[in-house]
């Protein structure tokens, strides 16, 4: 793994800064690293604001989806919100359904059947949103390329309106209102939105309307915040001020389905680490391992009691989950020695018997041993699925849009991807996507790395240093927990192998006067390192430890390698 290190800023720059905000020049290096180069843009990130939210009215079609929506509600029409299902799918039929519930209207949710029916609007869907007497039809985290199928719903007498947030195509739905930030001709200032978050800006819209202040739908940003998590959204501009107030829910108690997910609280403030590998998880598993009801349940239940009992449920599919991800795993990791896909730039596996609800993991955890743009593809009826993922730096999405003769379809985003094929199409595909991938991959897109912040003296990791860093939550891409580099630290002479096969390390660090504790996970590998130095440089974040009702400053090794 290659270490990458930030170079520093201009010096002046970040010592006027620490003298404007009176912290230590470590932290203003790092804050001007990450753009923050005075008062005014420092004050506006540690301290976001309602006001830094931007007028909903400012995206294309709201004013129709609006009105629309209000006509709907007067007349009591039957309304139908359709969503993926994924855990921005289902909080975002969550949030609608929960926000018109609260107007007084019973809007039907409706999650596909992931085997079933499939991604996106389906005429399944549709059918039955007609035998409901349905006249207006929301598609969420889906629809922005279902021109047909737009279509056909229109042909059954309802008005359309798509909020979603993905990649539109050369032409859009016949709907009568597209809410979509990365329309061509939407001027949004902010094109990042989960889809959830585009509903949310819908309803913010619709509220605005009534009278409503912003601040009066915070109770609804513990689902946004969650989409926004897991959907690996970059976490800056409208999505750290809505993730900030959503974690503000979270903190005092959020919906009964979520406290549910998360478990026995720890004392330790609850962050957006908790909702990527705790609540999405676990959401995600209805959808693959039974159906994405389940979730939206869950997220709407009304009581601790209803909620404990569906999240025993969902526990179950988790589990099955994790079972089945490990054996199947196993199975392609098998399959890419076989087949000869070391040495490729890229890595397609198949297998019929493969559990189409987890190849997107199975995908995700290739990766893991062989860095290279991944597919994985299972039989779906007549046709192949598959789950594609990418490595850093990668555009996954460009790279299938030239594979597109090998497909029926595809969507997605740049390092997450899914498609459908033909089985005759099997062999053209990874011909072509290799092909593709050797065109496009830059050698430093075939070699993990570990982006690293800044280099710091470890007699700088203060308690005043660690509440500063905590203060830049919440963290995500575009604003990831900074990482630090320490040179020339010694073992105290305490490292060993912990955890139950023996993966994981535990040591304490010292340079002069300075001591303090580390834990590396997965990184057993790293004592000979230790053992065979007398010094060594680490890569770290800063966290606290808990023991015995006693916090201290522990570092959560990221990388080590010999001075």
């Amino acid at each position: 793994m290659r270490w990458d290190i930030q170079p520093p800023p201009d010096k002046k720059t970040f010592q006027s800064l620490a003298e404007e905000l009176s912290v230590p020049l470590v932290v203003a290096q790092l804050l001007v690293q990450r753009g923050l180069t005075n008062f005014a843009t420092a004050k506006q990130f540690f301290r976001p604001d309602w006001t830094h939210l931007h007028d909903p009215f400012l995206m294309q079609d709201m004013t129709p989806a609006v009105e629309r929506l209000e006509q709907a509600i007067t007349a009591n029409e039957k309304i139908m919100v359709f969503g993926d299902y994924d855990v921005d799918g289902t909080t975002a039929v969550s949030l609608l359904v929960a926000y018109l519930q609260g107007q007084d209207n019973a809007p039907i949710p409706y999650i596909p059947d992931r085997y079933a029916e499939g991604y996106g609007l389906s005429q399944q869907g549709i059918d039955h949103a007609e035998a409901e007497g349905v006249t207006l039809l929301f598609t969420l985290d889906c629809g922005i390329k279902a021109v047909d199928l737009v279509a056909y719903a229109n042909e059954k007498g309802m008005d359309v309106i798509i909020c979603d947030h993905h990649t539109p195509g050369e032409t859009l739905p016949p709907a009568l209102a597209v809410l979509d930030p990365k329309r061509s001709d939407c001027s949004y200032p902010f094109d990042g939105l989960c889809g959830c978050g585009v509903v949310f800006k819908l309803i913010q819209g619709h509220a605005s309307k009534k009278g409503v202040s912003v601040e009066e739908l915070q109770p609804y940003l513990d689902l946004v915040a969650t989409a926004s998590a897991a959907d690996i959204v970059p976490i800056i501009g409208e999505n750290r001020t809505l993730t900030y107030f959503g974690m503000q829910v979270y903190e005092n108690g959020p919906r009964p389905g979520l406290e549910a997910l998360m478990g026995e609280r720890k004392k330790r403030a609850c962050n957006v680490t908790d909702l990527v590998f705790r609540v999405a998880p676990r959401i995600n598993a209805a959808g693959r391992m039974k159906h994405g009801t389940y979730a939206v349940e869950l997220l709407l239940s009304k009581t601790k009691e209803e909620a404990a009992q569906l999240a025993k449920a969902i526990e179950t599919f988790n589990d099955d989950r994790k079972a089945l991800d490990k054996e199947i795993t196993e199975q392609a990791l098998q399959q890419v020695k076989e087949s000869g896909q070391t040495e490729n730039c890229a890595t397609v596996v198949y297998s019929s018997d493969w559990h189409k609800g987890v190849i997107g993991i199975v995908a995700s955890r290739l990766i893991e041993t062989h860095y290279k743009p991944t597919v994985v593809f299972t039989k779906s009826g007549d046709v192949l699925a598959a789950s594609a993922r990418s490595v850093k730096g990668f555009d996954l999405y460009a790279a299938l849009s030239a594979c597109q003769e090998h497909m029926i379809q595809f969507g997605g985003h740049k390092y997450a991807a899914g498609m459908t094929i033909k089985p005759e199409q099997y062999e053209g595909f990874c011909k072509r996507f290799e092909e593709v991938v050797v065109e496009q991959i830059q050698p430093e897109q075939q070699e993990r790395t570990l982006s690293i912040d800044m280099e710091v003296p470890l007699e700088e990791i203060t308690p005043k240093f660690y509440r500063i860093v905590n203060q830049m939550a919440p963290f995500g891409p575009g604003n990831m927990c900074p990482v630090f580099m320490s040179k020339g630290v010694q073992d105290r002479g305490y490292a060993k192998v912990v955890g139950a096969d023996e993966t994981h390390l535990k040591a304490s660090f010292v340079t002069g006067d300075k001591a303090i504790d580390a834990i590396g996970f997965g990184l057993g590998d790293a004592l000979e390192i230790i053992q065979s130095s007398s010094d060594c440089d680490i890569a770290y974040v800063v966290d606290e430890n808990e023991w015995n009702g006693k916090t201290s400053l522990q570092l959560s090794l990221k990388g080590i390698q010999k001075t």
